[in-house]
């Protein structure tokens, strides 16, 4: 009888969550999270149910997730593998369950047999358990939302929890997060780490080593050969030994740097690569060494690999790049200090003229609290004054980031504030001239609203497509 009822409740489950995006679809609505939710009320062991009907890949971390889950896919389109993903990066329990049921038919059966998942790190410590995932990429661990996710090291233990609920998962771990590489230490797991050579970067990007500076084990401070940004280095304890493994997939040269692209040379286990990445930023080369790692592990040989980092477009606000009115307009999100310091460091590789405006929300997927501002580098763009036509604030909290600007030494003349969606665009466009390229960053909720007015004014993509 039991067994009956988990099955009725299964049944009016997808049922009711396809008819519920459906629905909101018709609507224009994304339908991404809203029917899970109803989902999961429905039919609260849903997860558990789905686990084996899936073969599973999940992307967590701070930084890098809905890219390297987009690097991934392309490994999978290139592997041959069907998948099913959540693409408009619903990443809690509501908006896995919603891609889930909609690769199912009716009667429960699965349309797709792989689900490539980007996961919410607070979330992952039960959803993981439920879905028994057979490979677990984990990007990075940063200082990020104190009001969502709250201390630093409590994010790490939620994942850490997961993983110790999955002691059959292939976890692909960044060597070079003494936080994330911890993660390998001490389990049954087989573990892929990837990370960049020692002394490879272009320049010492280090910001300072806030967020983990002190050994996880034993908590003396780090010793560094050679750093990337924030924490991320070549680290050894001076005291216990722990230190950076050995990187399986490893970037061993950066031959070209520019605000275009990077050409790297990656050494893995089947020898060695040199690829044009079609990503730009130091930060990218780790989503693409992530992504990587999924595509060894699928058998792809080198030119199946190549292929596929040298062809990948930038998703959804994500340095998604949008010609609007002759002009290419980047859009860059921007969600905690580390990511931003990398955004801000990307663009001072900005030659040409360009426009840049910043949206800042501070609703609840924003994080609530906005001091995180100020531990943001703004001052890297008073370097760049000379190239920048105009500033825009826009966003909720569009006055706090003027007066941050005004703090960095940006010229308080040059600080346009514009609430509006729509007059922000025009403002951007007419204070550009020929191809110089506009950026905006803006914060998750933001980029939502800006992205739906681009949608409206430029036929764009829905964002869940």
């Amino acid at each position: 009888m039991n067994s009956f009822l988990k099955k009725v409740r299964m049944t009016f489950a997808i049922i009711a969550t396809k008819l519920t995006v459906f629905i909101l679809r018709l609507l224009n609505r994304g339908g991404t999270s809203l029917p899970g939710k109803i989902a999961l009320k429905l039919c609260p062991s849903l997860l558990t149910e789905l686990a084996g009907k899936f073969r599973v890949i999940m992307v967590t971390g701070t930084n890098g997730k809905t890219t390297t889950s987009r690097i991934v896919a392309g490994m999978l389109d290139q592997s041959g593998v069907k998948y099913i993903t959540n693409k408009s990066g619903a990443n809690l329990a509501s908006g896995i369950a919603t891609t889930l049921i909609s690769a199912l038919s009716l009667g429960g059966r699965p349309m797709k047999h792989t689900a490539l998942l980007e996961t919410d790190e607070a979330a992952f410590r039960t959803i993981a358990p439920k879905l028994k995932p057979e490979v677990v990429i984990v990007t990075n661990f940063f200082r990020d939302q104190l009001d969502r996710y709250g201390e630093l090291y409590s994010t790490l233990k939620a994942v850490r929890e997961g993983i110790l609920g999955t002691p059959e998962t292939k976890l692909i771990l960044n060597a070079d997060d003494s936080l994330c590489a911890s993660l390998g230490l001490d389990v049954p797991n087989p573990v892929t780490y990837f990370g960049l050579g020692d002394g490879v970067y272009p320049e010492n990007t280090d910001s300072g080593n806030t967020d983990a500076a002190f050994c996880i084990r034993c908590m003396a401070r780090y010793e560094y050969s050679s750093t990337a940004f924030g924490h991320l280095g070549h680290f050894k304890c001076p005291e216990c030994g722990y230190m950076r493994p050995e990187a399986h997939i490893e970037c061993t040269q950066i031959l070209e740097y520019d605000n275009l692209s990077s050409t790297v040379e990656i050494k893995y286990p089947q020898g060695k690569l040199t690829v044009k990445l079609a990503l730009p930023g130091l930060y990218n080369i780790y989503n693409a060494l992530a992504g990587m790692a999924l595509g060894v592990h699928f058998g792809l040989d080198e030119k199946g690999l190549a292929h596929v980092l040298e062809g990948f477009e930038c998703g959804f606000g994500r340095m998604e790049s949008i010609v609007i009115d002759q002009k290419q307009l980047k859009m860059i999100l921007v969600k905690n200090p580390t990511g931003f310091n990398q955004v801000l460091k990307y663009l001072l590789t900005q030659k040409e003229p360009c426009v840049v405006a910043l949206a800042i929300n501070d609703k609840l997927a924003d994080g609530t609290d906005i001091s995180w501002l100020w531990d943001v580098d703004f001052e890297i763009l008073a370097f760049m004054q000379e190239r920048v036509k105009a500033f825009y604030v826009s966003g909720i909290r569009a006055e706090d980031m003027a007066l941050r600007l005004k703090y960095a030494g940006i010229s308080e003349e040059r600080i346009i504030i514009e609430h509006d969606d729509n007059a922000l665009i025009d403002a951007m466009l007419e204070a550009s001239a020929g191809s110089d390229t506009l950026y905006l960053l803006p914060t998750y909720t933001a980029m939502l609203d800006i992205r739906q007015t681009l949608k409206n004014r430029y036929r764009l993509k829905d964002f869940w497509k």
